[in-house]
């Protein structure tokens, strides 16, 4: 059974909480980014190696013979919480829960740092400035410091979409944004999603 893509569950989170708290406890903030990085890193090899995939989630290998090839293969390649982390995965099957957890990890730091990530979605690309002032809007409605991930939909017939987490906000269809601003209301932290309105209306 490889490593597939999966949404977060209450496992994922217990373990995405406790890697945050241990990295945030060694080194704060720079420590906790760079185990986000270094974890992004790795699931990029897995999903680029089948090979490496299979052999992580695999049931048929034994534990330790896993775990032996991991420590040597990461040994000094990783920051070395990471590295202990995923052998802790190893020891109690949980490696091919890695995506979600990763998925999980990734929330805990957003919502930690008061970070959204959001995805925004227009029918051509957009320039640097259109780019600035998109994330300056999105962060005054958000409150929140705002990543910003661009891409492109030709078949776009014009205006803007937003994705934040699992919800897709269609701006240029302004019912649609009706629609959906209840559900977001509702969804516990992601409740200031809902604000993203603001940005339309203007």
């Amino acid at each position: 059974m490889p490593l597939t893509q999966a949404k977060p569950d209450a496992l994922a989170n217990v373990y995405a909480k406790s890697l945050y708290h241990e990295a945030f406890a060694e080194g704060g903030r720079e420590k906790v980014e760079a185990i986000q990085g270094q974890l992004e890193d790795f699931l990029e090899m897995t999903r680029a190696d089948k090979a490496l995939n299979e052999f992580l989630a695999s049931r048929v290998i034994p534990a330790a013979q896993r775990g032996a090839a991991l420590h040597k293969a990461l040994q000094g390649r990783v920051d070395d919480l990471l590295r202990r982390f995923l052998l802790v995965l190893n020891d109690k099957a949980r490696l091919a829960h890695l995506i979600p957890i990763a998925s999980a990890y990734d929330q805990v730091v957003q919502e930690q740092f008061g970070r959204v990530e959001v995805d925004v979605i227009t029918a051509s690309p957009i320039d640097q400035g259109q780019l600035g002032s998109v994330r300056d809007r999105l962060g005054r409605a958000l409150g929140k410091e705002v990543v910003v991930h661009t891409y492109t939909e030709p078949s776009m017939l014009g205006g803007v979409k937003f994705r934040i987490g699992d919800q897709l906000i269609d701006a240029s269809v302004q019912t649609s944004l009706r629609k959906v601003r209840d559900q977001l209301a509702n969804q516990g932290t992601s409740a200031v999603r809902g604000k993203i309105d603001r940005i339309i209306e203007q």
